[in-house]
């Protein structure tokens, strides 16, 4: 099948010298953007000489992938236009990138500028590291290509640091992460694989005659999950992290109704959940605005 180059497109109300100098100027555009860590250019002998440059992109576990790079601005359009062209790549054994060409165009519209990227590249590695880079690698690099480019956005637009955004991007989607092993562990380990006894018998005391604990544990249980698994699902988080808010303080409130005892016990309901709730305030307030990637076109028009 026939390989798709990345593209990315986004509409920023700016000047044109902000943007320009934010996507062209090393220290400004190694801020927003995911796919370097560090960029360094090298001294032009002329002015009018294209921009040879070196990047570094940390991988973690104290990894990065270091290459070259050579770009060329030109300011053509009689419209105001301008575009940048790309030749890059990496000599590195353990980057999947070998060598890729690509452009930047700024394009003035009425009352904003339509900037977008297109890229591709040479894989190493064979069969084994085209299949790598169709199914991982590519729908990676572009999802963190629109990402980047959203958080360009409102630096541009509203003033928000990059910094600041990336802080609660990460701080948001952890707390997704960690709210939803939460319900799922709660809901099918001690609910519904084990049925735990004081799960039961909790259940039992808050419960009038003839109705079964068990079932009723297996029923919480499996809403707990379902809850859980919510936290992958569901695009507007912060009604997630609102009904959590108030679900918290009931379930809280049930349990020691149901054991006044467990208030002394070493992992008391009251200290644990007085955290989670905490933390859904937390997650209701960074949920506003995140920065994110669906804001890009991904496809160019036909």
């Amino acid at each position: 099948m026939k390989r798709e180059p990345i593209y990315v497109e986004t509409r920023i109300e700016a000047d044109m010298e902000d943007l320009w100098n934010a996507s062209q100027i090393p220290d400004q555009h190694e801020q927003w953007d995911l796919r370097f860590s560090s960029i360094i250019y090298q001294p032009k002998e002329q002015e009018e000489d294209p921009q040879d440059f070196t990047y570094k992109t940390n991988i973690g576990l104290g990894l990065s992938i270091e290459g070259w790079g050579r770009s060329k601005g030109t300011h053509n359009g009689k419209d105001g236009s301008r575009t940048s062209s790309l030749h890059f790549g990496t000599d590195q054994r353990i980057s999947i990138i070998t060598e890729g060409r690509g452009y930047w165009k700024y394009i003035r519209n009425d009352k904003d500028l339509t900037f977008l990227t297109q890229y591709d590249y040479q894989t190493r590695f064979g069969k084994v590291g085209a299949l790598f880079d169709r199914f991982i690698f590519r729908p990676m690099i572009g999802w963190a290509t629109a990402l980047s480019f959203d958080v360009l956005k409102r630096w541009l637009e509203k003033g928000v640091t990059p910094k600041s955004q990336y802080i609660q991007f990460f701080v948001y989607w952890m707390l997704a992460f960690f709210f939803s092993f939460i319900w799922i562990y709660h809901g099918l380990i001690p609910k519904i694989l084990f049925q735990h006894p004081e799960e039961v018998a909790m259940a039992e005391s808050l419960l009038p005659d003839g109705v079964s604990a068990p079932n009723v544990v297996l029923v919480m249980g499996s809403g707990e999950l379902l809850f859980g698994l919510s936290w992958w699902f569901v695009g507007r988080r912060k009604w997630l992290h609102l009904i959590q808010a108030w679900a918290i303080p009931i379930l809280t409130l049930s349990a020691i109704v149901a054991d006044p005892g467990t208030l002394t016990h070493p992992f008391s309901p009251l200290p644990y959940n007085s955290s989670l709730f905490l933390l859904s305030l937390i997650g209701l307030t960074i949920s506003r605005d995140v920065p994110t990637a669906k804001t890009c076109k991904r496809k160019r028009k036909e």
